[in-house]
């Protein structure tokens, strides 16, 4: 179309001398360029057309692809979220580990202060009393001999009695106080 406006012009360049066929090339050069237009309107109104009828075709298939990413999406986001919660996991298993470890070694120390404290008040210890123990069979054995041993022998598996704790005493009642005047 373009080719065919261009070579009008060049002829009405050529002809512009002529006079009244000048005339009749612009009035050709007018109706070439109305039918341009007429021809680009219908095409326009054609693609609308196609569009219409399609339109629905297409909206549907880019409805179907976007339903396709989103499941893509949401199984990739999954798997993130699972390799996150295996991590996490291990992470809580590791410090539970720790604290776990902490706890001991404070409860070490716990048990060493307060046997230090109990040792400087002058409370055997659990290690003193079975060698207090072992010593009295020994004598025990030498004193009374092998008959003597197998007696205090039973007595030394028997737990040791509890003390029972005394009774704490009521207090006192008072009499009531008489007001002073």
């Amino acid at each position: 179309m373009v080719k065919k406006l261009q070579k009008i012009a060049a002829k009405k360049e050529a002809a512009a001398p002529l006079g009244s066929l000048g005339q009749l090339l612009d009035g050709e050069l007018a109706s070439t360029v109305k039918e341009s237009a007429q021809q680009i309107w219908l095409a326009g109104l054609g693609a609308f057309a196609k569009a219409q009828e399609e339109g629905s075709k297409v909206f549907e298939s880019l409805v179907k692809e976007g339903v396709s990413i989103q499941r893509r999406t949401q199984a990739a986001a999954e798997e993130k979220l699972g390799d996150v919660a295996s991590r996490m996991t291990g992470l809580a298993g590791e410090v539970q580990s720790k604290a776990g470890q902490s706890w001991d070694k404070l409860e070490t120390i716990f048990e060493e202060r307060v046997a230090k404290a109990l040792n400087r008040l002058g409370v055997p210890s659990s290690k003193d009393i079975d060698a207090l123990i072992a010593r009295i069979d020994a004598l025990a054995a030498q004193v009374g001999g092998p008959a003597a041993a197998r007696k205090a022998a039973p007595a030394r598996k028997a737990a040791p009695a509890k003390k029972a704790a005394p009774a704490k005493k009521a207090p006192a009642k008072r009499a009531p106080r008489k007001p002073t005047a």
